[in-house]
């Protein structure tokens, strides 16, 4: 989740750098909602159906369905109501809760580790690699016991994990793997979506994510049992016909996606490609704009195609500076993430195996990119003249390599 660049205070993430009273005028990510999305949702509301709560979802759900599954090349989709609902309903569905381990990183949004916590499991912290800062494969295979039920592997700023070994590292203790791919709807390895790696992935549909339904997200996987499970559990654990009347058989929670958010995913998923092709453009002219300065630039590595939700470099002790002068200047430069989740106070200050696991090693590598990382704004709506304003404020910052 983003800053608020509406407010009077940001843009570190989680921490005030500047009073600045008016609004952003390249904000850090932005909605493109267009007329398909204005009439796809006022059409959901004129209907009789605003929402379902049959085992199925209502028409507008599935029609998402169908279009989400496709494009990620999935057998199944399951509409819910935010990325935090799809991870929920995933560990539900996978029967994970108390008494178990879940292995995640802590570099990344809070709500991965609140999903972990609300299901009654543990969320114990891994460190990242440097550069794309998604879990270090031997640092997780380093921390996992007995305990550990499953992994939750995040693919942050649409960067994709090091599926491959993270999956050998949960398949030799018998964990599960869920991917958090909330970041990196659209980015691929290989051809093959982040998300559709693990038994289930889990999206968001956040407004500042590279595609929206206001509020909403979604869970994919190839497995029948695991979609019925995740049905189950977006339902108040209400099984489908006639089992139905006898109540619940499993916990589930109200996770539904409402009709007029479907129709605004359905219109939006339509619009997906030509999304991800402006932030790939934006991207390498950024690159080839900031080439030379005294940054760490992102680098996809081979096979890889990332999605850019975030344009994400290290500008080391001068990023706090660079995020100023951004700001100062209207671009919404923010750091994703300042406070590691372990740093937190719901984490840090919890008892022991209470709450969350505290590292019994330090993460290094999480406490590095949590000083120095900074996101520049590359949505479809920075023009070429942002962009170079960017580089050249930026430049002027950081210096030459």
């Amino acid at each position: 989740t983003p800053p608020n660049l509406t407010s009077k205070s940001f843009s570190i993430w989680g921490g005030q750098i500047s009073p600045r009273p008016r609004r952003m005028r390249v904000p850090s990510n932005a909605p493109a909602i267009g007329r398909a999305e204005v009439a796809a949702a006022t059409a959901a509301l004129r209907s009789a159906t605003l929402t379902s709560a049959a085992h199925e979802g209502g028409p507008r759900v599935r029609q998402f369905e169908t279009l989400s599954a496709s494009y990620t090349g999935s057998r199944f989709s399951v509409a819910v109501n935010s990325g935090t609902a799809a991870l929920q309903a995933a560990l539900l569905a996978l029967g994970v809760g108390r008494g178990d381990d879940v292995m995640i990183p802590s570099f990344t949004f809070v709500a991965t580790a609140n999903a972990v916590l609300s299901v009654g499991a543990r969320p114990v912290f891994v460190d990242i690699l440097d550069g794309p800062c998604t879990m270090d494969p031997a640092d997780l295979e380093s921390r996992m016991t007995a305990r550990t039920r499953a992994v939750v592997p995040v693919h942050l700023y649409g960067n994709v994990a090091r599926i491959g070994e993270i999956s050998a590292a949960a398949r030799r203790r018998g964990a599960h793997v869920v991917e958090d791919a909330a970041q990196a709807l659209g980015s691929t390895l290989g051809g093959r979506h982040a998300g559709t790696f693990g038994e289930i992935g889990c999206y968001s549909l956040y407004p500042a994510k590279v595609m929206t339904a206001g509020e909403g997200g979604f869970a994919v996987t190839d497995r029948p049992r695991l979609r019925d499970r995740m049905r189950m559990a977006r339902n108040h654990g209400m099984p489908p016909g006639r089992a139905r009347a006898r109540g619940a058989r499993t916990l589930g929670l109200n996770l539904r996606m409402p009709e007029a958010a479907a129709a605004v995913a359905s219109a939006q998923i339509a619009r997906l490609p030509r999304f991800l092709g402006a932030r790939r453009r934006n991207a390498e002219r950024l690159t080839r704009l900031l080439s030379g300065s005294n940054l760490a630039l992102p680098s996809p590595r081979a096979g890889e195609q990332v999605n850019w939700y975030l344009y994400t470099v290290s500008a080391g002790r001068r990023r706090n500076a660079l995020a100023r002068r951004l700001n100062a200047a209207g671009l919404g430069a923010a750091a994703y993430y300042p406070v590691p989740v372990h740093r937190m106070p719901l984490y840090r200050e919890a008892p022991h195996g209470r709450r969350g696991r505290r590292p019994a090693r330090p993460l290094p590598a999480t406490d590095r990119a949590a000083r120095t990382v900074l996101s520049l704004p590359i949505h479809p709506g920075v023009g070429a003249a942002d962009l170079e304003r960017m580089a050249r404020l930026t430049r002027s910052v950081v210096g030459p390599a």
